[in-house]
């Protein structure tokens, strides 16, 4: 690891003005940076701790519910009204991480960190993320993990985020902050697909800080629900995951959000989907036809391929989960 300076900012015009500086870097969980860092992936010149600003609350409003940026993950999943309103957040959360990190990472810091790929945390191997024209040892190497959606030539590597997809079907905006004032990013656009330049994450302007999420109030969320299929029960991110809300009025699905994970390069949002099952019976041949539009455009890798078959079966899991089938 690189030596660094270390200061904390206790207003969040300290830390904007911080991070305004190249080679700076904010910090509050740190669970993913410090990993990068031990891996000398990253080497910030310095890292600004936010953790004394007051960006924590969890609030439940009229307009729906915010969630401040330093929030920890742990208290989000199991805040009572966060799981009686928006299940699918908490379940993606408690399926996220372990308790250890869950207890230390904030909201912010889950929107921010950085793919799981192993060829862009070994510095041995070339990695259009962390070196720009370098090229992408995953397109020809081991890609079971790798993403079939929003994949390019330069880049295959899935987002972690379990946290994201949920939000993402929620219709979830990011308030971000800045020196020239506030902004909201819809979280459907905060990731970037890679096309040509994989190193480019996130709409988040180097001087902006995240501040909260909002999510609207909905009478769909409450009938929501996170599938996660992974390769063993603990501690380990999305094979394929599923984020769905569902509401089945006399048998006809009345509204549907469907959003997947582990599968595509950002948190993938699949609206054709959810157009298709909107009027139709809550069968299981309405969720399997849904499914089938949600994985047009797939572009497996050689190892990969499996996961399109299992994405379709877990969207009508997840769907029958919600809305019963016949």
């Amino acid at each position: 690891m690189n030596s660094f300076d270390y200061r904390r900012a206790s207003t969040a015009e300290e830390a904007i003005g911080a991070v305004a500086a190249n080679g700076t870097v904010l910090f509050a969980g740190g669970t993913t940076l410090l990993d990068l860092m031990k891996l000398n992936v990253l080497g910030p010149a310095r890292l600004v701790d936010v953790n004394a600003l007051p960006l924590a609350e969890i609030e439940i409003r009229d307009e729906g519910l915010r969630i401040g940026a330093l929030a920890r993950m742990s208290d989000v999943a199991v805040h009572p009204e966060v799981a009686r309103n928006y299940p699918v957040i908490a379940e993606a959360l408690l399926n996220s991480a372990s308790p250890q990190i869950r207890n230390m990472a904030s909201i912010g810091g889950n929107l921010m960190q950085r793919t799981r790929c192993n060829y862009y945390r070994d510095i041995a191997w070339p990695c259009n993320k962390r070196q720009p024209g370098s090229g992408c040892a995953a397109v020809d190497g081991e890609n079971r993990q790798h993403a079939v959606l929003g994949v390019s030539e330069s880049c295959i590597a899935t987002h972690p985020s379990d946290l994201a997809v949920a939000f993402v079907a929620l219709d979830a905006v990011v308030r971000v902050s800045s020196a020239k004032g506030e902004r909201v990013i819809p979280l459907c656009d905060f990731h970037l697909l890679p096309g040509r330049t994989p190193h480019l994450e996130t709409a988040l302007a180097a001087e902006e800080l995240i501040v909260a999420v909002d999510v609207p109030a909905s009478p769909i969320a409450a009938r929501s629900h996170y599938l996660k299929i992974r390769d063993r029960a603990s501690y380990e991110f999305a094979l394929v995951s599923v984020a769905a809300a569902l509401l089945v009025e006399s048998g006809t699905v009345h509204d549907c959000r469907l959003a997947l994970g582990g599968v595509a390069t950002k948190p993938w949002r699949v609206p054709a989907a959810e157009d298709a099952l909107r009027g139709q019976p809550a069968t299981r041949k309405s969720y399997e036809a849904a499914a089938e539009i949600a994985v047009l455009g797939a572009q497996p890798g050689e190892r990969n391929a499996f996961k399109v078959e299992l994405v379709k079966r877990a969207i009508v899991r997840a769907l029958t989960h919600l809305g019963g089938s016949s």
